[in-house]
């Protein structure tokens, strides 16, 4: 069991007298804090903490990243307040405790939604400071240490929690050893059988390789000797049992052919070392094609720096072997947490890789800003947690770091959302490239622009990145806001109608005493719930005239206008599939919560009971010029013989008209139905195909079907 003064020893190492005494306050303190609590193993609850605090020594965190290790819980647990501590411990310290902390005062729907929310207040406490981060970190690595005593459903609910987040998170910020024990504790947490018998294969198989690497060692350290490289160290490294699963499920693999293939691992004193260490490799071992990748020259997203070759060793085994500096392979390890020595000015002068950290946690401020919930904002965060990347540049040579499949709109949104945003095409090594096509490492790229464009629904449907998906959305959602504005102001005006109100006549005074009311804060606003269906035209129309009248017991005394569709609503109509209507039928508007207005036909037999309904049905009309393409479905009855269908189809596409789907069935020996859903832009044009197609000799009839 961890102790104070074992964590203090240890501290000793790389912290000041005053620093140590300032962790064991915070430690003291939380104990007193945490006195008479109990964990789920029914030890005392300073375990954890104190646990914790251990996981960040070993990291070499600063004293105040210890202090809230200890303090971490305090805030959710006990009645104390950010601002008591504040004063007893500083704000730094308070600062991350507090985004460590949970939304504990906050009802929510489930547990989904209340992850989701205390994971977006813990990024924007983590754009403030880095060290938020790592104390979570090791907080979760804790608490996945000590899973035993939780029921199972609670066990695998954490685990995956941590699979999809804690530990593709801990990889982005490059630390290693955090990230390969969260994901074999959680692999175990989810899978026990497997992880019990890949576990024990590993320990089997580990005796018989053994020899095999310590050959290779040998042979590696007596031609690196050769080289003048007799300083260097060189270990055989083991794959861990989650990637052992990962490659197994993803390659279709057995175990034996994953464990085939041997680790090893060189670190020299320099850069310089690392290449000739490459050359001694390659001179003693064929290297295979199109397996060597260079992180020095270019470090991976997080970070990390190596020198990766996959050579072919005797009796043609497969020998991956990575070649990186002292310093390189702490970095691997431990990532931003490497060599932390954070001190007042730090912030000033990152190392690169934490630069690196804090311009993608940036990224993900960005992508919450412009997210619609906490939701949708976790789901782009888990886009973004990737595990390969591709490198691009930009014209004027500098290096871009993307995921694996990006497309030259996620290379825009990347540069800028602006830039994103008014994309109209794109040079990829100076030839014309679709924006859908994915991008290669060391592809140059160039967007072309246009001030008139904006983004495309369809992009959505091949980007990526969460920048790019989050920044579509956003910008699609302020289109959507827009239209929602200018229909609800169609409704409401048409309402206000009812009632004889004209709404020039209204004066300012009268619309803000409606908007306090109804605790709208502008009328725009009030415009866009009256279009999105959040608020019914007529009721709010009814409480203007009762505010404008002071009568209570004002009717409706004629029946305004219909409101016109012109066809620019789209992103707001939705068109009913039951009834499918088309321009030129008859139709009424049915106001839905959330979705602003639904389009049926007025004899939709599912609308019978509310068509009268004033407050939830809008007469509405056909513009005259009403475009796009509408959905209608035929049944066809013909006489059985060969090739009608195709000459079905033929009348269909000699009408201008495109099929969607299309059914046969014989009724009997003699007859057959087709049915066929064909795209036209109107009743006129719908009546042109049907004409077409009743032309035929062998159709008996055709109709329209009105479910």
């Amino acid at each position: 069991m961890p102790t104070i003064d074992a964590l203090a020893s240890r501290l000793q190492s790389y912290l000041s007298p005053e620093k140590i005494n300032r962790v064991r306050r915070a430690y003291y303190f939380a104990e007193q804090a945490h006195y008479g609590q109990k964990r789920a193993s029914d030890e005392p609850y300073i375990i954890h903490p104190l646990a914790v605090a251990n996981v960040l020594a070993k990291m070499h965190m600063d004293h105040q990243s210890l202090m809230a290790a200890m303090l971490h819980d305090v805030l959710e647990d006990t009645p104390m307040t950010r601002e008591a501590m504040a004063r007893q411990f500083g704000d730094g310290v308070a600062d991350l405790v507090d985004g460590v902390s949970k939304l504990t005062h906050l009802e929510f729907e489930d547990k989904r939604h209340e992850m989701a929310e205390n994971f977006q207040k813990m990024a924007m406490a983590m754009a403030k400071d880095l060290r938020v981060i790592l104390v979570k970190l090791a907080d979760r690595l804790h608490n996945m240490r000590t899973l035993a005593p939780l029921r199972p459903d609670k066990k695998r609910r954490i685990a995956q929690e941590t699979l999809d987040i804690y530990a593709p998170i801990a990889q982005r910020l490059g630390i290693n050893d955090i990230r390969v024990e969260l994901e074999n504790l959680s692999f175990a947490a989810i899978y026990p059988m497997r992880a019990r018998c890949i576990s024990a294969a590993i320990t089997k198989a580990r005796g018989n390789r053994r020899e095999v690497v310590e050959q290779i060692q040998g042979m590696l350290r007596k031609r690196l000797e050769e080289f003048s490289l007799a300083d260097s160290q060189v270990y055989g490294r083991e794959k861990h049992l989650y990637s052992i699963y990962q490659k197994m499920k993803e390659q279709h693999k057995p175990f034996k052919e994953i464990m085939d293939v041997y680790a090893i691992r060189i670190v020299t004193d320099s850069v310089e070392d690392c290449y000739k260490a490459l050359g001694a490799v390659h001179s003693l071992f064929n290297p295979v094609f199109k397996r060597f990748k260079d992180y020095i020259a270019v470090p991976k997203v997080n970070g990390y720096q190596s020198l990766h070759t996959t050579v072919i060793g005797f009796n043609g085994i497969h020998i991956e072997v990575q070649i990186r500096t002292h310093d390189m392979d702490a970095m691997a390890n431990h990532g931003i947490a490497a060599h932390w020595l954070y001190k007042e000015n730090d912030s000033e002068n990152p190392t690169p890789t934490q630069a690196r950290a804090r311009r993608w946690i940036n990224g993900l401020l960005e992508i919450q800003q412009q997210a619609n919930s906490s939701i949708e904002f976790i789901e782009h965060v888990k886009i973004d947690l990737f595990p390969d990347e591709i490198y691009v540049f930009t014209p004027k040579g500098r290096i871009m770091e993307l995921p694996k499949g990006a497309t030259p709109v996620d290379f825009a949104y990347a540069v800028h959302t602006d830039v994103g945003n008014s994309c109209v095409g794109c040079l990829v090594n100076r030839k014309y490239w679709p924006l859908s096509q994915p991008l290669e490492s060391g592809d140059s790229v160039k967007i072309i622009t246009a001030k008139t464009a904006h983004p495309n629904t369809a992009w959505l449907n091949f980007v990526v990145t969460g920048k790019a998906k989050s920044a579509i959305r956003h910008y699609l959602k302020t289109m959507h806001e827009a239209e929602s504005e200018d229909i609800g102001k169609k409704l409401l005006i048409k309402a206000m109608g009812q009632f004889e109100l004209e709404f020039a006549d209204i004066t300012d005074a009268q619309w803000r005493a409606l908007l306090d009311d109804l605790e709208v804060p502008t009328l725009e606003h009030l415009f866009s719930d009256v279009g999105m269906g959040t608020r019914l035209s007529f009721v709010v129309a009814r409480r203007l005239a009762q505010q404008v009248s002071n009568n209570e017991s004002i009717a409706a005394s004629r029946r305004a206008s219909a409101v016109t569709l012109r066809g620019t609503e789209k992103l707001i109509l939705n068109y009913a599939k039951c009834c499918a209507p088309i321009p030129g039928d008859p139709i009424v508007g049915v106001i839905s919560k959330g979705k602003g207005l639904v389009i049926h036909r007025e004899t939709c037999k599912n609308i019978a009971d509310i068509r009268d309904d004033q407050q939830r049905c809008v007469h509405l009309e056909w513009d005259d010029e009403m475009g796009g393409d509408f959905h209608a479905e035929l049944r066809i009855i013909v006489h059985s013989q060969r090739g009608v269908l195709a000459n079905v189809a033929s009348a269909i596409a000699n009408a201008n008209s495109n099929i969607d789907t299309v059914n046969m069935e014989e009724k009997d020996a003699s007859v057959s139905q087709i049915l066929v859903s064909v795209s036209v832009n109107n009743r006129v044009h719908l009546a042109n195909v049907m004409r077409r197609v009743r032309r035929l000799a062998e159709v008996v009839r055709v109709y329209r079907v009105l479910r």
